[in-house]
């Protein structure tokens, strides 16, 4: 019998666009597979077209020097219209079971997703949190082309079982035709399918009893915390929501705001490539943050408050404080009316080196081909992790899983169509916390991530409207050296890895 050719596609996999670059189309018809419509007219039957049964395989590995069992399920799962019954899609997972616990059916449950919109889970799967983790440099930089996978010693499946979810239009999952698809692509569609995903899940895996997460990175944590809302809608609560380079609401980014928000990470980005002033230079990443932090909340928000009513000397002082912290050139800021944009960073900050910086993690840079150009060409961060990704993800899921798909696996934006614009987040954090008090919030921040930037995140997380004890008990945030997808930094993963277990630890005994 002919084997079975995998062919994986691979675009641009984070959502959040360049300072000022959103989009703000509206949504078509909007779904939602829970809701019964007795007007509905039943169309003719449609299925979706993906024929390949499901594989189920069995494992080991080694987690902190005890073996651990588990089964891995590669499958899909119908999205049916709950009025005609009819599947107008189907979604691709991968559920990691340990066999080997006593916990059964009450055993914690995380569903996980990346971003995009569009991204498939292939980045939080395998190089985050699942039992193999793609061969990677201690950096996060491809390692030599090494195409391969080994042990995840990081793995969540010790203390939870995991179900990476593709989302309709990523990885293998598709709408049951062309025409469905704008049933899932838009912020409310793609909850609801998402929503109706967890809910036939349980169903299917008898684990209603379990205690329920939601993980989420990028735009996938605006998914999380509107899926938080969504389900206890539904009657479905959260044990907790794990965030990972999370925005709330991208007006945090927008105008001088934006400006102001960003003085943090490009100051560390400066700091990490030796660009700052020599005493800020001698400083540890946490004072440097400190610094930056009152600066740009401080004098630099002030003078952008001020406008031309800013006397020369005191444009002056902060031309030159601005210059010391984000490593470019008086000049140069004074030029661009001390309005600094992220595209112009990128490129201007190691010129001379004719190198751009990285947006998804701006310790990585790479040779610009173009040395006069005022903003990257591709992100070199992302550059530097795909071409480990797409062979070792291909070889794991059809040789070690079994799962003998001949479709396209899409990484990234897979006949996605387009999408209105995503809405801010807040108002469902503010929605789920007041509907469900116990629920618990994990973030976790890279320093030296340029697209969800950390000090935005951070203000919109200061304006919730909390009660006082979810906002002092419930939430905690946490930062690491690393860039927008924190677990390809090997030391910024462990210790990821042990704050969650922490959390987990004191969530699930809690909960006893």
């Amino acid at each position: 019998m002919r084997s079975a050719v995998l062919t994986i596609i691979l675009l641009v996999t984070c959502y959040v666009p360049f300072l000022g670059g959103q989009e703000t189309h509206q949504s078509a018809a909007q779904a939602d597979f829970w809701r019964y419509d007795p007007t509905q007219k039943i169309p003719e039957k449609i299925t979706p077209s993906t024929t390949v049964p499901p594989s189920v395989t069995h494992h080991q590995i080694s987690v902190g020097g005890q073996k651990l069992s588990y089964t891995a399920t590669a499958d899909t799962l119908p999205i049916r219209n709950a009025t005609t019954g009819v599947a107008e899609g189907e979604i691709f997972y991968i559920y990691y079971k340990r066999e080997d616990s006593s916990d059964g059916a009450t055993r914690p449950l995380i569903f996980a997703f990346n971003g995009g919109p569009g991204s498939a889970t292939v980045w939080l799967h395998m190089v985050g949190f699942g039992p193999r983790r793609i061969t990677l440099a201690p950096d996060g930089r491809t390692a030599n082309l090494a195409y391969g996978y080994s042990d995840n010693p990081n793995t969540i499946l010790d203390q939870a079982d995991l179900v990476f979810i593709d989302p309709v239009g990523t990885g293998y999952s598709r709408p049951a035709d062309p025409a469905q698809g704008a049933k899932f692509w838009g912020m409310a569609n793609d909850v609801a399918s998402i929503g109706e995903f967890v809910r036939l899940f349980l169903v299917r895996y008898d684990r209603w009893l379990s205690p329920k997460y939601v993980l989420g990175e990028s735009y996938g944590t605006y998914r999380a915390m509107e899926l938080a809302t969504y389900l206890v809608d539904r009657g479905i609560t959260l044990n907790g929501v794990v965030l990972i380079s999370s925005l709330f609401q991208d007006d945090t980014r927008a105008g001088d705001f934006g400006y102001v928000n960003f003085i943090p990470t490009f100051s560390l980005v400066a700091w990490y490539h030796k660009r700052v002033a020599p005493d800020l230079q001698n400083l540890s990443v946490e004072q440097m943050a400190q610094q930056a932090e009152q600066f740009a909340s401080g004098e630099y928000m002030n003078a952008l408050y001020q406008g031309r009513r800013l006397s020369a000397a005191d444009r002056e002082k902060v031309a030159n404080d601005l210059a010391r912290f984000v490593g470019v050139s008086k000049p140069f800021i004074e030029t661009n009316d001390l309005r600094i944009s992220l595209p112009r960073f990128m490129t201007e900050l190691l010129r001379d080196q004719r190198l751009t910086i990285g947006r998804l993690d701006g310790r990585i840079t790479a040779w610009a081909a173009d040395a006069g150009s005022l903003e990257p060409h591709f992100d070199a961060a992302n550059q530097s992790i795909y071409n480990s990704v797409v062979p070792a993800f291909g070889d794991y899921v059809h040789r070690e899983l079994g799962y003998k798909s001949e479709g396209i696996y899409y990484v990234a934006n897979g006949g996605i169509g387009t999408w209105p614009g995503v809405r801010e987040a807040s108002p469902d954090v503010e929605e789920v916390f007041a509907r469900n008090p116990n629920m618990r919030l994990f973030v976790a921040e890279g320093y030296f991530d340029l697209a969800t930037i950390y000090y935005g995140f951070e203000w919109s997380l200061a304006h919730l409207r909390l009660a006082p004890e979810v906002r002092d008990h419930n939430i905690t945030v946490r930062r690491y050296q690393s860039g927008h997808m924190i677990y390809t930094d090997q030391k910024a993963l462990e210790e990821l890895r042990r704050d969650l277990r922490a959390w987990l630890r004191t969530d699930h005994e809690a909960a006893r």
